[in-house]
């Protein structure tokens, strides 16, 4: 997948916290990251030739959604082949990535209670999966 044929969604629950919406955005942005390499732009320099890290090479779209909702996004990427990164709400509970992993594998697909999901792929195919969630504002 380039730059240009990309289309990166996170969609948050609508009733998050801001530290909470904050910190899940954080952590599905770092999913999309690690599986998406392809998406990483290069490495910044300033006029001082100071060398910051790469980010996303394409914009990170920002929407919320209903609990509802947010399972259908999960059940409209997987019918469609892509790969998603979820975040529910025992992870705020959690300190550590093996207690994460372990509390999602915990709950069955149709009981995960998604607080947020991430979505990469081709534009359209992400605008027809996260359909019915607005952007946050």
């Amino acid at each position: 997948m380039t730059f240009e044929q990309a289309k990166i969604v996170i969609v948050l629950r609508d009733d998050l916290l801001g530290w909470q919406e904050n910190n899940v955005t954080a952590f599905l942005a770092s999913a999309v990251t690690a599986a998406y390499p392809e998406l990483v732009g290069d490495t910044y320099r300033d006029a001082d030739d100071h060398e910051y890290l790469p980010m996303l090479g394409t914009p990170v779209m920002v929407m919320v959604a209903d609990g509802d909702r947010l399972a259908t996004i999960r059940e409209r990427a997987a019918t469609r082949g892509l790969r998603i990164g979820v975040y529910t709400a025992d992870l705020f509970a959690t300190g550590n990535d093996v207690d994460n992993r372990a509390a999602v594998a915990s709950v069955a697909t149709e009981k995960l209670d998604l607080v947020g999901v991430a979505v990469a792929g081709e534009r359209r195919v992400v605008d027809k999966v996260v359909k019915g969630a607005t952007l946050h504002l």
